[in-house]
């Protein structure tokens, strides 16, 4: 009996969301918004939130700065029984922060990197490895010092008996380079509509979904309001979304991911995973923040039957 479900190798840092229909002006504008929080950030650790949500043992790796926000971020996971136990607290080291506005279905972020790219692949030991049967990774494009290693990483939690799950969010250069020797070694592939078709060069989601199923194992593509694609084995599967009244899409994929990852530990096909997943991620949009309205297990059972 290992002592976690996932282990996520990720970044830390807080989101500060701002809500209101209005643009930022210089020349010091003054414009108000209707609403500020103060929550948990990074897709690494919103993911965590949401697996652990959901019922699974997760333990979390990343840096941050011995600071209010590093505290703040740790204490919360904490708080959601996210295992912060091997986060590296680095003495005077500055943990990140997004400050986001958030307009609906839609939102700009400005984000202080800070430590956000610190972690290393030689960070994760393989006796850490030990300890779970999956090794999620999210936000690569901001991991700037794991990419180098992160395919071999990979490769080491695959001789350990551990599956990989990838989440490359949205890449700030808009190269989208040097994933060929990565996405061999990846079980699953979790990019959205915009990244797939980035990462491939396709004008449209089908193509750049089945350039992508020759890469790796199993394929979730989130579709936003249109549900989700999925690709394993040579099935394709695609499933609605759950009409939701939203207030906040920060962290929707990530939720999503949650509610995937669940469902591929717990072997179930690929219709059913993408429906869990769906569900998780429409649901987690109900409320401001990515955790605060991640469901249970049983309440995202019940939009499934």
């Amino acid at each position: 009996m290992k002592a976690f479900d996932v282990l996520v190798a990720g970044e830390i840092n807080p989101d500060l969301i701002l809500s209101g229909d209005v643009v930022p002006a210089f020349g010091q504008v003054e414009k108000l918004v209707e609403a500020a929080t103060l929550t948990i950030g990074s897709s690494s650790a919103i993911f965590a939130c949401g697996a652990a949500r959901l019922g699974l043992r997760v333990a979390f790796i990343g840096l941050c700065g011995d600071d209010v926000f590093g505290r703040f971020m740790l204490d919360e996971m904490s708080r959601r029984n996210v295992d912060v136990s091997n986060v590296i607290s680095v003495p005077g080291g500055v943990t990140g922060l997004s400050v986001i506005l958030n307009r609906g279905t839609d939102r700009a972020i400005l984000t202080v990197p800070g430590l956000i790219s610190a972690l290393t692949a030689q960070d994760i030991s393989d006796d850490l490895l030990r300890q779970a049967p999956h090794l999620h990774v999210a936000s690569y494009f901001l991991q700037t010092a794991l990419q180098p290693g992160l395919p071999t990483l990979f490769q080491r939690a695959h001789s350990l008996g551990l599956s990989t799950s990838l989440d490359t969010n949205y890449d700030p250069s808009e190269q989208w380079a040097g994933f060929d020797q990565l996405l061999a070694v990846t079980d699953v592939f979790l990019p959205n509509e915009a990244e797939a078709c980035s990462l491939t060069r396709s004008a449209s989601t089908e193509p750049a979904a089945q350039q992508l199923s020759g890469r790796v194992k199993t394929l979730a593509l989130k579709l936003g309001a249109q549900g989700a694609l999925g690709l394993a084995d040579g099935q394709l599967v695609r499933v609605a979304s759950l009409p939701v009244s939203v207030v906040d899409t920060v962290g929707a994929g990530d939720s999503f991911d949650a509610g995937f990852i669940y469902a591929y530990l717990q072997g179930w096909p690929l219709e059913k995973s993408l429906r869990l997943a769906a569900v998780c991620g429409a649901l987690s949009t109900q409320q401001p923040g990515g955790t605060a309205a991640q469901p249970t297990l049983q309440e995202a059972l019940r939009e499934l039957s």
